[in-house]
């Protein structure tokens, strides 16, 4: 009954936005206030972000329709103040900057709070910086007015850098006083960047709650993947894997493997060995028999985390045994770049020209040593005058303690624990990710 009546109303007051439309073109536009087609505009957005994206088309419409109203509206009009207020909704709504700025030049009677269009000016304008100061002591008086959840999207906007808490509680206003609509949602998905980025991981997972619960239909949900995406991987060992999965289960599954696959990219990429291979075993899973390219793709990323483990012989198999043609650049430049890393990890240690020399028996060195036992020709050349007062018998087994720090790792690497190898696979791990950085401008 809830998806229905909301259908109905979304329905019902759609027609009347088209209406409003449809009055614009036969009528004058002196006949409309501004504050009634900003009504319209209003519930047109917030259709959009609730699912409804052929509404995208009307969103334009009016957007053009109101910047028109208002730069052709008498000066008087904004002697009611609710036109005053429809301006300022419109230019923080996405309209054209330029005409909040024409309006101010006209507005000889004092009708705008030159406090506030200055501080928008400069917002507006790209100068978010020089407004913080200003919003703070503007945004009170006008908190619990029609423009406030407006102001309070501009006002975090314009601190989150310097100071994210502060950001976070206007987005939370915001949220509090227009739920529902598109500022609620620009909000929510604003508000997880800026808390996963800060460390503050059980409010970036309570605000993917939130988004996920109620705005997975809006246009900008595929930005909220990749906000959830991030924050999974950059803060996997902090979080719980039902939470994950939670979120992750609001989405249709065409949506969840999409979400999948991407979080067993990013973790691969960045090391994250666990969370890649959890990723790409539910990617898998959630594709079809007929559906070949996710199944490929998740192959490909769990053969990625596999290659610094012991079995790197197995996963450059996997990795190869890959159909380029199912890949896409950036996915083939990984693919690439992971059979040259396990190729270097299996690759056999070389021993350095010293200990080349050192394996070569005395007696081969020299016809002299024929048929001596390897102890007799080491003796027999130490006391050899030819012999380089450097030089030490090859065939005496040296204490450990004794022994260069050189021949230890050789002789380490020889019996497959070689110090370097952690060193060498997270070398690996930045080549690909610097790979794929190259190749960030395609599509995943």
């Amino acid at each position: 009954m809830g998806f229905l009546r909301r259908t109905l109303l979304t329905g019902t007051v759609f027609c009347a936005a088209l209406a409003a439309g449809a009055s614009a073109r036969a009528e004058s536009p002196d006949d409309l206030a501004p504050y009634k087609m900003i009504r319209s505009l209003q519930f047109v957005q917030d259709t959009v972000v609730l699912g409804d994206h052929s509404a995208m088309e009307m969103q334009r419409f009016l957007l053009t329709t109101i910047d028109e109203r208002l730069r052709t509206a008498d000066p008087s009009i904004f002697d009611d103040p609710r036109n005053v207020d429809a301006a300022l909704v419109y230019a923080m709504s996405g309209g054209n900057p330029e005409t909040l700025q024409l309006l101010l030049e006209r507005d000889v009677a004092g009708h705008f709070d030159s406090r506030l269009t200055d501080t928008l000016s400069n917002y507006l304008g790209g100068r978010g910086s020089q407004s913080v100061k200003s919003l703070a002591e503007i945004f009170p008086e006008y908190k619990r007015s029609r423009v406030g959840p407006y102001l309070a999207l501009v006002s975090a906007n314009s601190v989150i850098r310097k100071d994210p808490k502060l950001a976070l509680t206007y987005f939370d206003w915001a949220r509090l006083v227009a739920p529902g609509t598109i500022l609620e949602e620009a909000a929510l998905r604003r508000s997880i960047s800026i808390a996963s980025e800060a460390g503050w991981i059980d409010k970036s997972m309570a605000y993917a709650n939130r988004y996920a619960r109620r705005y997975l239909r809006s246009p900008y949900a595929s930005q909220f993947a990749d906000l959830f995406v991030k924050l999974a991987v950059d803060h996997f060992d902090a979080l719980k894997q039902d939470d994950i999965l939670e979120i992750l289960s609001f989405m249709d599954v065409p949506r969840q493997r999409e979400v999948y696959l991407r979080m067993a990219r990013l973790a691969a990429i960045s090391g994250k060995n666990q969370l890649a291979s959890l990723a790409a075993e539910r990617a898998q899973i959630l594709s079809g028999d007929g559906e070949s390219v996710p199944k490929v793709l998740a192959d490909l990323y769990s053969g990625l985390a596999s290659v610094p483990s012991g079995d790197v012989a197995s996963a450059m198999q996997e990795i190869v045994a890959i159909p380029d043609d199912k890949l896409s650049a950036k996915d083939r430049a990984l693919k690439e770049a992971a059979r040259v890393v396990a190729e270097e990890v299996l690759r056999a240690p070389v021993a350095s020209g010293a200990q080349e020399k050192a394996a070569v028996p005395a007696k081969a060195e020299d016809p002299s040593y024929e048929g001596l036992s390897e102890a007799e020709a080491a003796a027999d050349r130490a006391m050899d005058p030819r012999a380089g007062a450097q030089e030490t018998p090859v065939a005496v087994e040296r204490p450990e303690h004794e022994k260069p720090e050189q021949e230890k790792q050789a002789q380490q690497a020889e019996a497959g624990d070689d110090p370097a190898f952690d060193n060498f696979v997270s070398t690996g791990r930045s080549k690909l990710d610097e790979i794929d950085a190259l190749l960030k401008g395609e599509g995943s």
